[in-house]
């Protein structure tokens, strides 16, 4: 039988080409956002009825010596888990309650706000007294956080510690508690909302996303976490700054990850839908300080890298920046 004019087949090599998994593209220098990834590993939070996700600090801690002195000072900082030994995470930590001890009255740090991966390399909640409460067991101020790609990650890699519980277990048991509970001697869980969340401060508004473990707010198809920030944008006070707080970065200059384009898009968009711009943009996930101004009109919006101590603990396992090809 004659072929039918109008319909062709793929040839065999043609089909195994396009069902073949495509490696990496390699950005060029100086390009601070990674190619699009078309099937980004997503792992289902828990259920929210995005009911009464924004948490007023006044019910942490007292407002008034920020109200009284007219400013609010905090500290942040991500990927902290010392997986590989934590003395430069006390280091740091000890750096940090100096600053507070030394500071004026009105310019002390009212708490940290953590930019996730806080357990290294799963979430595990065995590993929190060791990654997290003993090195930070001497800071004073209160510590919230948002969960980075380790928190929510089930993925076990060979020589990793087994994790056997659901994804973002452990970062719920102790940011997201329904009440403050003993987790050691000097330090109760905290009451966040939910995984991702608003903290209402005087002064400051600050938007906690969680990008997942591959760098997106939902999976595909999804709108749930890009529609909540859209209504969080609307409703933050223009009174106040605004801060976005989100683990994997916009824009990054490493070599390994670069800047995540979904979380760029998603913020993009949301800005665009409501009008309402960030003053500032914090994030982790890339083991390095790095600092972008992005000039919108007469905007100038700093979008900071804030990786410094914890699981990259010495140099060679900091990421390092793209370098200048050979011509």
């Amino acid at each position: 039988m004659p072929s039918h004019p109008h319909l062709s087949h793929p040839r065999l090599d043609d089909l195994h080409r396009s069902q073949q998994r495509q490696p990496k593209p390699r950005r060029g220098f100086g390009d601070p956002i990674a190619p699009f990834k078309e099937n980004p590993r997503f792992i289902p939070p828990p259920l929210t009825n995005l009911q009464n996700l924004k948490l007023p600090l006044r019910v942490i801690m007292p407002e008034e010596p920020i109200n009284d002195a007219g400013r609010i000072v905090f500290h942040a900082v991500g990927d902290t888990g010392g997986v590989h030994g934590t003395d430069v995470q006390e280091a740091i930590a000890m750096q940090m309650e100096a600053q507070c001890d030394a500071a004026d009255k009105g310019h002390k740090p009212s708490f940290l706000f953590h930019l996730g991966d806080v357990i290294y390399f799963n979430g595990q909640s065995a590993l929190y007294p060791t990654e997290f409460y003993e090195p930070y067991q001497y800071y004073q101020p209160y510590i919230f956080a948002i969960p980075g790609n380790h928190d929510g990650d089930t993925r076990v890699q060979s020589g990793d510690e087994p994790d056997t519980e659901p994804s973002l277990t452990g970062f719920i048991k102790n940011f997201c508690d329904t009440e403050p509970r003993p987790a050691t001697s000097w330090r109760d869980t905290m009451t966040q909302p939910y995984v991702y969340w608003t903290l209402d401060a005087p002064f400051v508004t600050i938007i906690g996303l969680y990008s997942n473990v591959d760098g997106t707010l939902d999976g595909r198809g999804m709108n749930e976490q890009k529609q909540w920030l859209q209504d969080q944008l609307k409703a933050a006070s223009p009174e106040k700054c605004l801060v976005v707080a989100v683990h994997h970065p916009p824009y990054s200059l490493d070599r390994p990850h670069g800047g995540s384009p979904d979380i760029g898009i998603a913020l993009d968009r949301a800005i665009t839908t409501t009008g309402r711009f960030p003053d500032a943009v914090f994030s982790g996930h890339v083991h390095s300080y790095q600092r972008f101004t992005r000039t919108v009109g007469a905007r100038h919006i700093p979008y900071v890298v804030v990786v410094v101590d914890g699981s990259a603990n010495t140099e060679k396992l900091m990421h390092k920046l793209q370098t200048q090809p050979d011509n």
